[in-house]
């Protein structure tokens, strides 16, 4: 949806002018009639000057003011500001895949939620828009590479992410790492004729519930990620009251969210700590960052629009007076 603004609002101030000159326009008619009654008669002044200008008179003037307005409106820079530059084209999803996302804290269960979640995040992103799939207990495992054919990605999360496919421990560290590769073979590997990305090629949304307790630290990922100039948007999903069957048997393990070290992951990366504590909330946190990184807020001026319309207002005052009464307004 487009917007409308302008850059040096402080100049719209000048419109004062084109009222001014309104004001006495209407002014100086009104003298003029007064003046004309004082000394004559309706009945004298029909007969005397049957061919009296009247409306056409009054459109050169408004033709000539509204010139002046659209061309202050035009000096006051209008821009029009849209959701039109797509800020990047290529995204990777890194999805927690350990035995955590078993607890049912989140109906079904956090695994089930996020793989629905994941699809809905593929329905906001445009056309386009390449987005692969990592997938990470103890180990980070590429599920799909970044592609754009969004239905190849769609089979890839049904069938690989759900409750038969989790494992032991929580490498948050290595999967940055592999949506790093991810991100810089698929741009290294882009025909010769596809279009040059930016410094920021990619983006990494990484969903997960716990700690990174196996393979290379969070701070040294996000040093990676940062060096290459990828943000990491983290979401960090379920609750404190999460529990699951101890795998070892005898009861049951909690496995609260560490909220803290993925708000930390994302804020030395540049990219947003998002929380989700429902399978609907997780759904609305990646509907609104499937739009947050695919898309931008640009500003287009167009002043020479308001310029070229001034314009044309001048132009035909200027001819109706001629045409009309020999001469310019």
């Amino acid at each position: 949806m487009e917007e409308f603004a302008f850059l040096a609002p402080a100049r719209l101030v000048l419109l004062v002018v084109p009222v001014a000159l309104l004001v006495g326009y209407l002014l100086l008619q009104a003298r003029r009639r007064r003046y004309a009654l004082r000394f004559t008669t309706i009945e004298l002044l029909d007969s005397g000057a049957p061919d009296k200008p009247g409306w056409r008179r009054h459109v050169t003037a408004l033709g000539l003011v509204l010139a002046v307005v659209v061309a202050t409106m035009a000096f006051a820079k209008p821009v029009i500001a849209g959701e039109s530059l797509e800020s990047t084209k290529l995204i990777v999803l890194a999805i927690d895949t350990s035995i955590s996302m078993e607890a049912e804290d989140v109906l079904p269960s956090r695994v089930d939620a996020a793989r629905e979640a994941a699809k809905v995040f593929l329905d906001t992103v445009p056309e386009g828009v390449a987005v692969g799939v990592v997938g990470f207990d103890g180990i980070a495992r590429e599920l799909i590479a970044p592609t754009t054919r969004l239905d190849a990605v769609r089979r890839i999360i049904d069938g690989s992410i759900g409750r038969s496919g989790l494992g032991e421990g929580t490498a948050i560290g290595e999967a940055v790492f592999l949506g790093l590769e991810a991100i810089e073979s698929t741009v290294a590997n882009a025909p010769d004729d596809a279009p040059p990305v930016d410094d920021a090629p990619g983006t990494i949304v990484l969903l997960s519930d716990g700690d990174t307790t196996m393979g290379r630290p969070n701070d040294e990922a996000a040093s990676a990620a940062r060096s290459a100039g990828i943000a990491v948007h983290t979401i960090a999903f379920g609750t404190d009251s999460g529990t699951i069957v101890d795998p070892a048997g005898g009861g049951t393990v909690p496995v609260p969210v560490n909220e803290v070290a993925l708000e930390t992951l994302a804020r030395q990366t540049g990219g947003q700590a998002l929380t989700a504590a429902t399978a609907d909330q997780l759904s609305d946190v990646y509907e609104g960052l499937g739009q947050s990184v695919t898309v931008e807020r640009e500003q287009v001026e167009v002043a020479d629009w308001f310029a070229g319309a001034a314009l044309s207002l001048l132009t035909l005052a200027g001819v109706g007076s001629l045409v009309w009464f020999g001469r310019l307004p």
